[in-house]
């Protein structure tokens, strides 16, 4: 099994927590590493650690190593870059492109990407960039993709949350959600259930408004789109059931009572995520015709270069893209 890193933003904690989740999980099998992005910078890195890795460049021969960089540019960045600057956002892109050709040359099983900075990307001259997540849609020429969000507390307990509307305003959200995202959600949902082997695949759906609308009092979005949504997917063949209050749902989820939730925008579901699994969040794309999962942080450039940068969320966005590549093997 072979895995891409595309390592991100050069300027934050990128290739220092994908350096560290990698060294952490070589031990446990055979998979072998394909960081994308500068060689130099991935080295200067490698040799802080405490136990550097045997990085070979591409041009050594990427088949005879289990640790190989890949530069996509083929030319070196400068030494010294500052936090956010656009030449380190261009060479993201350019790794996040290069990961992507890859799978779908299926060279790599799956691809795990290391954050990026959405506003030094769009100064770097990407006007109309979203995410990464609607960034390698468009790459994949996917138009059925979707957000979830994944991850455990000290318990083991797992929470999984797909979002039927991603990066929009508050404001545009109810102009916005429409029966068909809240279904696109729902189904992609249900697959990543069976793609991860688990035995059943119970969807709780929320509401946009408080209390789920106290039928009608608080809105009228429940009832004029997410319950019609819901219930034509119970006609399909879904268990799925809502809208539900978002305020409880999470907790239910939480003990185990759905194995999914789909929630309606963004903070709405990464909020009780990250604060059950702030260390072990997990982006994983579902949709797209290759494996793409990512840790649940940011660029962090507080703590860029000094090599205290925790590589948890790495580290379960590294074992499930493997346990994913697993199971459709």
């Amino acid at each position: 099994m072979r895995i891409g890193l595309a390592i991100g933003d050069v300027t934050g904690v990128g290739p220092e927590v994908a350096l560290k989740a990698v060294a952490a999980e070589s031990g446990k099998d055979n998979t072998e590493y394909v960081f994308i992005g500068d060689a130099q910078i991935v080295q200067k890195f490698n040799r802080k650690m405490r136990r550097p890795l045997p990085l070979k460049n591409f041009s050594e021969g990427e088949r005879r190593g289990r640790f190989v960089i890949a530069n996509p540019s083929g030319k070196p960045l400068p030494a010294r870059l500052p936090a956010g600057s656009p030449v380190a956002a261009e060479a993201a892109m350019a790794a996040l492109r290069e990961g992507a050709k890859r799978c779908l040359r299926g060279e790599l099983a799956a691809l795990v990407t290391a954050p990026v900075n959405k506003e030094a990307i769009i100064r770097a001259g990407y006007r109309n960039f979203v995410g990464q997540t609607e960034y390698l849609s468009g790459l994949a020429g996917a138009k059925r993709t979707a957000m979830m969000l994944l991850g455990h507390d000290d318990q083991g307990r797992w929470l999984r949350v797909a979002l039927a509307t991603i990066h929009i305003s508050i404001k545009t959200v109810s102009r916005k959600l429409t029966a068909e995202k809240i279904s696109l959600a729902v189904e992609l949902a249900a697959g990543a259930c069976r793609d991860l082997q688990l035995p059943r695949a119970r969807i709780a759906v929320t509401g946009l408004n408080p209390h789920a609308g106290e039928g009608g009092e608080f809105g009228d979005e429940e009832i004029k789109t997410i319950s019609p949504a819901v219930a034509a997917l119970r006609k399909r063949g879904f268990d799925v059931i809502g809208p539900l209050s978002g305020d409880t749902v999470f907790y239910y989820a939480l003990r185990g009572d759905f194995d999914a939730v789909v929630a309606m925008y963004h903070d709405q579901g990464l909020a009780p995520l990250k604060a059950v699994a702030f260390d072990t969040g997990i982006n994983w794309t579902l949709g797209l015709p290759f494996i793409r999962t990512s840790p649940d942080h940011g660029t962090a450039y507080d703590i860029a270069g000094k090599n205290v940068a925790n590589p948890s969320s790495m580290i379960a966005a590294i074992r499930l893209a493997k346990q994913l590549a697993k199971n459709r093997a």
